[in-house]
Parts: structure tokens; sequence; C-alpha cells
């Protein structure tokens, strides 16, 4: 089983380097880019668990190991069958 997380800031909270893409993409004349905002992306393996514990262990490990929960928050998918 493989489960894909994405973790990004909250929206309230500033992105820097977001703005330093976003700066660096209006001075390559694109212009159109109203915000940018930068995060990570997990991809992660697991063998033996059932997706009943996958729906409880997976927030457990972002909000754990994975996420500042105070500034990030994280959305989730598995990715096969």
């Amino acid at each position: 089983m493989k489960v894909r997380i994405l973790v990004s800031f909250k929206e309230s909270v500033l992105d820097p380097q977001g703005q330093t893409v976003k700066h660096a993409l209006h001075t390559l004349g694109y212009d159109f880019i109203k915000n940018v905002r930068q995060g990570k992306l997990f991809e992660i393996d697991l063998d033996g668990i059932s997706e009943k514990e996958l729906e409880k262990i997976i927030p457990e490990i972002s909000d754990k190991v994975l996420t500042n929960p105070i500034i990030e928050k994280f959305t989730w998918e598995r990715l096969d069958g």
C-alpha cells in the first residue's frame, strides 16, 4: 500500500520561499502568477496494515513527525487500490 502526504503552510502563515519564487517568476515575465505556496511531499510504502489502521496512523504520523501542527497542515491520499 502506498500513500502520498502533502504538507504545506496554513493559509495564515507567511511563506517566504513561495514569495521568493513568485518574485522570480514575475521577474521572468510571468506577471499573471498571483501567488505561490511551497510545501513538502512524502510518499510512504506500508505493508501489513488494514484500511482502518491506515486512516488512524497517517494523521498520527503526520501530526507527530511530518508537520509542525502550529504552522502547517497536511492532506493525504492512498495511491493504490
